[in-house]
C-alpha cells in the first residue's frame, strides 16, 4: 500500500498511537487508507463507517469492513466501550454536531484519536488579514462555497471542547506544513499558531 504522505501526514502519527491487534473503529473512513495501514502494520481488528457511497466502495475494494453511515446520526447504535480505539481522522470539521460526535467517540472507545486541520495556523490568519478572504491551503483546499468543512476550529478550541466533555488528553501532536512534529514542550499558543494539523489521543 502506498500512503500519500504529502496529503495525509497525520496517518502515520495516528497509526503510531495504536498497539497491534487492537479493536479499531474508523469513523469517516474516506478511501480506507488509514484502516489499510493499520491492518497491514498493526494487524488490527478494524471496522469503518463512511458517509459517501464512493468511499465505501473504495474501502470494500481494498478488502476492508466498512459500512455506509453518518457520524452525526449512527454512532448511537454502537455499544459502550465496544472498541479499544475509535478514530476520527480529518472529519470532525465536517460533522454537524462536533461536540456530540466527540462525546460518542469517547463512549464507544476506550480511547479516541482525533486529527483535524488547525484554522488558527498563521497562514490562515495572514490570508484573512491581508486578503480579507477565506483561505485556501493544502490542508484546507476548498473554496468557502464548496467546502465540506462546516465547523472550523483551532487547536485551542479543541482543547476547550475536551475540557467541556471531561476528556483527558493523553497525548497530542501538532504537525507543521512539512508534516514535522512541533516540539512537545511548546505551549498551546505556539501549537495554535504554527501547527497546520493536530492529532489528539483522548480518554474519559
Amino acid at each position: 500500500m502506498s500512503v500519500n504522505r504529502a496529503q495525509r501526514v497525520d496517518l502515520e502519527v495516528v497509526a503510531d498511537l495504536i498497539p497491534p491487534q487492537s479493536r479499531v473503529l474508523d469513523v469517516g473512513s474516506g478511501d480506507g487508507l488509514l484502516l489499510e495501514l493499520l491492518q497491514e502494520t498493526k494487524q488490527v481488528d478494524g471496522r469503518g463507517l463512511e458517509l459517501s457511497q464512493r468511499g465505501v466502495n473504495e474501502c470494500v475494494a481494498r478488502g476492508l469492513s466498512v459500512i455506509q453511515g453518518d457520524a452525526d446520526k449512527d454512532l448511537e447504535f454502537y455499544p459502550d466501550k465496544g472498541f479499544d480505539f475509535v478514530v476520527l481522522s480529518q472529519t470532525l470539521q465536517a460533522t454537524r454536531n462536533p461536540k456530540l460526535v466527540l462525546d460518542e467517540l469517547l463512549r464507544i472507545g476506550n480511547r479516541a484519536i482525533v486529527s483535524f486541520p488547525n484554522f488558527g495556523h498563521w497562514q490562515v490568519r495572514l490570508s484573512l488579514f491581508v486578503k480579507g478572504r477565506m483561505p485556501v491551503t493544502k490542508d484546507l483546499p476548498y473554496s468557502w462555497y464548496d467546502t465540506p468543512n462546516i465547523h472550523f476550529c483551532t487547536i485551542r478550541d479543541f482543547v476547550n471542547l475536551c475540557e467541556e466533555l471531561g476528556a483527558t488528553v493523553e497525548k497530542a501532536t501538532a504537525l507543521d506544513g512539512n508534516g514535522q512534529k512541533i516540539g512537545l514542550s511548546m505551549p498551546w499558543w505556539f501549537w495554535n499558531f504554527f501547527g497546520q494539523q493536530a492529532v489528539f489521543l483522548l480518554k474519559r
